[in-house]
């Protein structure tokens, strides 16, 4: 099983765009989802993610305010509704299954990690 982050593209600053994270194969569902992003030369990290016991969200300082995480349970669908961009969101970005029913923030808490969704912000 993976999953599939798609919707990215090249957008400019103050833009939107909304990122969608489906799993191919057998599915399942775990504690919850959540999305990183890998910017060039920099190590990926934690951008959101929301878990499905309690629908509670968490998100990186950064992206606070512009994005928002949502989901559909029953389908295993999450999506990532990315508002006012700017050029340092740029970066290929991932969804992945959280392991645990507490959010974290590391990579290792995650898995079935797909390929990602390239989002570029430029003018």
């Amino acid at each position: 099983v993976q999953l599939q982050a798609s919707g990215g593209g090249l957008v400019q600053p103050g833009g939107s765009l909304r990122l969608s994270c489906t799993p191919s194969g057998r599915t399942f569902r775990r504690y919850g989802k959540g999305w990183f992003r890998r910017a060039p030369g920099k190590e990926r990290e934690f951008v959101a993610a929301i878990s499905w016991s309690d629908s509670r969200t968490d998100y990186t300082d950064s992206v606070k305010g512009r994005f928002t995480i949502s989901g559909d349970n029953a389908k295993n669908i999450v999506t990532l509704q990315m508002n006012d961009l700017k050029p340092e969101d740029t970066a290929v970005y991932y969804c992945a299954e959280l392991k645990t029913p507490a959010i974290r923030h590391g990579a290792q808490w995650y898995g079935y990690w797909g390929q990602g969704t390239q989002v570029t912000v430029s003018s």
